[in-house]
C-alpha cells in the first residue's frame, strides 16, 4: 500500500505536489507544509495529537516496475481542517509540551 500522498495542506491550501519538499505528515498521513507545521501546529498533529516527519517525495523514474509517480499518481483529493483555528491553538498548545514518545 502506497502512500496517498494528498496534494494541499490542510491548514493553508497550499499545493503539496507528490515531489514537494516542504511537505509533513503525521502517522496517520495528515498533511501540511513545513511553514504551518513550524509556526502555527508547533509539531503538533491537530487531527491526532502526534508529531510530523518530511513526506518521501514518490520517484519520478520507473526504477522498478510499476513503482513511479506516473503508475501510483498522488491523490488529487484536497483535504481541510475539520477543527476551528482556536480549537487547533488550544489543542497544539495543551499536546506541544508533552514527550513526542508519550503523546
Amino acid at each position: 500500500m502506497a502512500l496517498q500522498l494528498h496534494p494541499n495542506c490542510e491548514f493553508c491550501d497550499k499545493d503539496l505536489p507528490p515531489d514537494a519538499v516542504d511537505a509533513r505528515i503525521c502517522s496517520y498521513e495528515c498533511t501540511f507544509c513545513v511553514d504551518c507545521v513550524d509556526t502555527k501546529l508547533h509539531n503538533v498533529c491537530p487531527n491526532c495529537g502526534g508529531g510530523f516527519v518530511p513526506r518521501p517525495v514518490r520517484p519520478t523514474n520507473e526504477w522498478r516496475q510499476g513503482v513511479s509517480r506516473m503508475k501510483q499518481p498522488g491523490s488529487a483529493q484536497r483535504v481541510h481542517l475539520k477543527y476551528s483555528l482556536e480549537d487547533i491553538a488550544a489543542q497544539s498548545a495543551r499536546v506541544r509540551g508533552v514527550d513526542p514518545a508519550k503523546r
